[in-house]
Formats: C-alpha cells, structure tokens, sequence
C-alpha cells in the first residue's frame, strides 16, 4: 500500500491548497484523484463553459433592444455551432494546461480513475491500494434527476450533456425554475430555441426575494414560455419523434402537455459521495448523501476534511475557493479558523441579471423583529445613467439593521447586478459591516453605480414597503 502526505479528491477548489504545501515541503508526497477531466465542476461543465455561453446570449438581447434607443439593428443568423466550438475550445485549453501541471509535477501522482475508501484513510484507486493520514474530500456533486415516469427511457439532458449539442434545437422544454433553467433559458431563447421552461414551485426562481421573482417572470417570459406551480409526472416520446411531458396544475389538479425537441433536467445538484464509499471510512453524511461537517471543515474522521459541493451547503465556485482557505488553515497551518457563511454572494447571469447577498427581508424579520429592520430601495430607471441606458423596472433593495447601520443583505436585479452588488459584499466583510462608507464616499455621477448608493438613502420599515409595494414600484419612489 503506498502512503502520501495527503490524497486529494478532486481537481477544482482543492487545487488552491496543494501549492503553497508544495511551497512550505518541497518534499511533499500528494495523490490527486479524479475520475473526470481535472479543472473540477466550475471549469469542466459548470461556471465557465455556461458564461462562455450566456455572454453571447446577453449581447443577443442587448442587440435587440438597441431598437428602443433609436438603433434598429438585426442580428441575423446566429452561428450556434460557433458559440459551442469556441466554448469548447477554451475549456478543452485550459482542461489541458490543468492535466499537464499535474502530470508534470515531481510532489504529485496524478490519478485518472475512480476511487473508493476500503477502510479508514485507506482508498483504492484503479488497482492500487494508498493511504494518507490526511485527506481533502473536493468531490463536487452532480446533476438531481427527479423521478419522473418515462425519463429514462425517453432520455434527457442535464447541464453536463447540454455542453455536447452539435446543433441548436428547434424547441426545449427545462424541468426547473432555478439557477440553472433560468440561465440556460436565457441562453437557448437567444439562440433561436422555442424555450419551455417547466417549475413545481408556485415561484419562478423561489430562492430570490418575491419582487425579484416576480420581476424576472415578467421579462423573461418575454422570449419564453415560464409554467410555475406544475409537476412533472410524465415523459414520453410520440410518434414524430417529439419530447412530450405532462405535468399537472399544483392550483387547479388539471393537466396541462407539452411539447419540443429535447427536455433539459435543471432540477437541482446531488451528491456523488456514494461513489467513494465514504461509510466504509467512518465518514459521516446525512440524509441526501451529502458529507457532514464541523464549523471548521472536518468531517467525523479526524484530518478527513470536505468542502466545495460536497457538503451540500452553498454549492458556488467562490464559497469553494473560500473554503480552501478555511482547509488550508486549519489542517495544514494549525489555526482554527471557523468557516463564515453571513455574506454568501451569488449571481443568475439571465436578462435581467439577478445578484444576492445576505438575508432577504422576510429572514431578518424572522431573526431580528421587525422594528429592528430597514429597507431601502431604488430603480435603475431613476437614475441618470438607468434612464440613459432604458432601464425601466430594473432595482436594488437592501436590507439593514435598524439602530446600527449594519448591512444584512442586498438583492438586485438588472444590467450589471452582479457587478453593483460587490460594493455592498465588501463592506459585510468589514468590522462594522456598516453603510457608512457608501453615504460618505462619491458616487461619480453619472454612473449606474449611484443606483447602489440611492437604495440606502431611503429606508423604511418593512410593513411600509410592503404596503407600497402592493401598490407598485413607482408609489415606493414617490413615498
């Protein structure tokens, strides 16, 4: 049985740990273990081919509105396969920088192969038997696949399989109201796709703040078809060769059937931590499969540590990179950093583009009370470079502690939200995590950033935004 310094498993975020312990150990022994190509979720089928994919998508939608401003410009024939190649070609790139690195390199066995615990800090990879007294657990997840009557046998894409298509499809029905539906709603509709996109909740994208939803609904159901509140409870084949699904009307118990060329399933991500067996090394996990962890990382096993996807906790890229560090602390610098989870930033690159951080309203009611809670609020549309730019309902809504000036959360939807929301992520990561550097700073006008700035200018009370907003976002303005 060969032993190493570590065994990591996984390719993505725990890459940013083995460097600096190459640095620190010149000596050092590492097993790098993946059964895909290496680069982890984010690079190989996740964050970055969808980006390289929805930019296109959101020049498509900014062309079409140019119109509006007095520029009637037509995007003719849009080169799909062009858009996937060029993708493909720059994941393939840097896929290829990745295994290369990893091949080349004297401190590392890299190991192309699935893997398994056969006993405590015990795996075996292919035919080999290798140990470690210390192990990092950075497995990702995979594609949540709903238990729909003919799915299989009709077959489906997921967010990993899409990445393949050759050739744009006429029609595509997603099986999700989320993240991933929404953004490849956007991408596929702007493509020339006749988009379907089918959600159980009774809300389009549940995990923003209603307004937020409420607001994305209405502009995205401009270029496709949205259906919230319906069950999938079959998936069929007919004899033209069409994808028919039925779901049925949580609302009205009637059944409503749907037709297109391919079904994408966008229904959420699932543990793989079966694959390596983790019961067999006394790891824990939890009802879903997914790896327990303490506040600092490790699992039950001591010096087994898990991050990343693999817990189940905030599956993003960035929350990964953060927890390596909180890893690299605490099993190989001795610290004991406890891992912060009060600001977790994250982003739907659709149209409108949709950014969040923190509580929404209805969690710091719940929290805090509601006399203790400040919101504030601003539409694109009235600023100077928003109403330049023609925007219309496009906002920013943050959300504070009354008393304090404590930022707890933001929520913006429109042009560049994921790029306005960083100012108020930063200032939670301060000591006071206090407005006062947004009131007290300039703002250059006329600049889309001043519509960040305006939201915490006037803030009210949750029961008197909610009243206003029942009457619309213009009474909130006024008010």
């Amino acid at each position: 049985m060969k032993k190493y310094d570590l065994i990591c498993m996984g390719t993505g975020s725990a890459m940013n740990i083995i460097e600096p312990m190459i640095d620190t150990d010149p000596e050092i022994k590492i097993a790098v273990i993946d059964k895909d190509d290496p680069g982890g979720i984010c690079l190989t089928r996740g964050c970055i081919p969808s980006k390289l994919l929805l930019y296109p998508a959101e020049l498509v939608r900014l062309t079409q509105g140019a119109k509006d401003l007095g520029i009637p410009v037509e995007t003719g024939r849009i080169d799909f396969e062009g858009i996937m190649e060029r993708m493909r070609s720059i994941i393939g790139r840097d896929i290829d920088q990745i295994r290369a690195g990893l091949s080349q390199s004297e401190n590392v066995d890299y190991y192309r192969a699935v893997a398994e615990f056969i006993g405590p800090y015990q795996l075996r990879v292919g035919d080999m038997s290798i140990t470690s007294d210390m192990i990092f657990l950075c497995l990702g997840s995979k594609p949540l696949i709903p238990p729909v009557k003919g799915l299989h046998d009709t077959g489906y894409d997921t967010s990993d399989t899409i990445l393949n298509l050759e050739k744009l499809p006429a029609s595509l029905i997603i099986l999700g109201g989320g993240y991933i539906a929404a953004e490849y709603g956007h991408f596929f509709s702007a493509m020339g796709s006749e988009v379907t996109v089918i959600g159980r909740n009774p809300r389009f994208l549940p995990a923003e703040e209603p307004e937020v939803s409420e607001l994305a609904l209405k502009e995205m159901s401009k270029h496709m078809t949205i259906v919230t509140h319906h069950q999938v409870e079959e998936v069929e084949r007919s004899s033209s060769g069409k994808v028919r699904v039925t779901a049925r009307d949580g609302r009205t118990g009637k059944t409503d059937t749907f037709t297109a060329d391919r079904v994408l399933v966008a229904t959420g991500r699932a543990s793989n931590a079966e694959i390596l067996r983790p019961d067999k090394a006394g790891i824990e996990t939890d009802e879903k499969g997914w790896i327990v962890v303490n506040e600092h990382l490790e699992t039950s096993k001591p010096n087994i540590w898990a991050f990343g996807d693999a817990t189940g906790k905030h599956m993003f890229k960035h929350v990964a990179n953060y927890e390596s560090k909180v890893v690299l602390y605490n099993a190989v610098l001795g610290e004991k950093v406890t891992a912060d989870y009060h600001a977790v930033p994250h982003a739907v690159f659709s149209h409108p583009e949709i950014a969040s951080v923190g509580l929404k309203e209805a969690e710091a009611v719940t929290l805090l009370g509601e006399d203790r809670v400040l919101i504030g609020f601003q539409r694109y549309r009235d600023t100077a470079k928003g109403e330049a730019m023609g925007a219309r309902d496009e906002f920013v809504k943050v959300v504070m502690e009354n008393g304090s000036g404590r930022i707890l959360g933001a929520h913006i939807i429109g042009p560049q939200a994921s790029v306005l929301i960083q100012e108020i992520i930063t200032l939670m990561y301060t000591s006071d995590r206090t407005i006062a550097p947004i009131r007290e700073g300039m703002h250059i006008h006329p600049s889309l950033s001043e519509v960040v700035e305006r939201a915490f200018v006037s803030l009210m009370r949750p029961r008197e935004y909610q009243h206003l907003l029942k009457e619309g976002f213009s009474a909130i303005i006024q008010a």
